[in-house]
């Protein structure tokens, strides 16, 4: 009987493997270059926004006064977007301190104790849905029940900061939630058996030893979920609505940066155009800020 030398078989298989004129290789190559061109599409828009914003909003970001002063009235160029800024971070942070807690719990349950029960099916449905509602619903929502004055009195808290935070609360659920969900998912279930075997309780083992190896994750949907709020616009215009003025409380409407880039970028003057385009770029620096700050997390992690 005939025998194959085992250099043989390689080097022939090595040969078919680089043989450029197979279908197979002319294939991949037609894939690969299908793949390159489609990500190509992706980061060239991406580029050019950034670009762009970078090229409007960069001289003014560079003025003095810009971080420290009040917006201008009409016409005027001196002025700033220090209210903005901040009002901008109280409504974020109160989103967040809303959010984060309920978000992670829920999807804790979901995870751990809901036993793949028929309820945790709706809820993980219902997250699903939530995150593909437009974020103006959300706005009409906060509005109605936190804003829009009821029958014989006034509304539960009127135009605030505290509305705006709830509306985008609301946005940033379905991230925490499904991010969670997932990072809770991803633990080995030998932690879990493991910390059970030498005897934890259920509580003890989700707090403990769970939830400290999925942090990474949960904080990168955290920061995510942020990142989303920061730049939403039309939640804030029908609850936190606008101030040119400093931020009084969180019970009183402030400005954010998102609805000063709306109402500035249709004026017809050119120094309130300007802080629009200011405005957007420091948008774009706080997303990639969060963005960064994820990866490093995770990193470290």
């Amino acid at each position: 009987m005939a025998t194959l030398d085992f250099d043989e078989v390689t080097n022939s298989k090595i040969n078919l493997r680089k043989e450029p004129s197979s279908p197979r290789s002319l294939f991949g190559l037609v894939m690969t270059g299908i793949s390159a061109f489609c990500l190509a599409l992706t980061i060239i828009p991406l580029v050019f926004v950034i670009g762009y914003v970078l090229f409007k909003g960069a001289a003014r970001l560079f003025q003095p006064g810009i971080f420290t002063q009040l917006p201008p009235p009409p016409g005027l160029s001196a002025g700033g977007l220090a209210n903005a800024i901040l009002g901008t971070i109280m409504v974020v942070a109160l989103a967040t301190l809303i959010a984060v807690p309920i978000g992670v719990l829920a999807a804790v349950y979901l995870s751990e104790f809901s036993g793949g029960s028929q309820i945790a099916r709706w809820v993980r449905f219902a997250v699903n849905v939530l995150s593909g509602v437009p974020s103006i619903i959300a706005g009409i929502f906060a509005y109605g029940l936190f804003v829009a004055p009821l029958i014989g009195n006034s509304g539960l808290f009127g135009f605030s900061a505290v509305a705006g935070a709830i509306a985008l609360a609301v946005l940033m659920l379905p991230t925490i939630i499904r991010t969670t969900d997932e990072a809770l998912q991803i633990v080995p279930q030998d932690i879990r058996w493991a910390a059970l075997g030498i005897g934890a309780y259920n509580y003890q083992t989700v707090l403990k030893v769970v939830l400290p190896a999925a942090i990474p994750a949960i904080l990168t949907g955290v920061t995510l979920a942020i990142a989303r709020a920061a730049g939403e616009t039309a939640p804030l215009i029908f609850t936190a609505l606008f101030s040119n003025f400093w931020p009084k409380g969180i019970f009183e409407p402030v400005a954010t940066l998102s609805v000063l880039v709306y109402n500035f970028a249709i004026v017809p003057f050119r120094p309130q155009q300007e802080l629009a385009w200011a405005a957007s770029l420091i948008l774009v620096l706080l997303v990639l800020a969060t963005s960064i700050a994820a990866r490093m997390a995770t990193r470290q992690r």
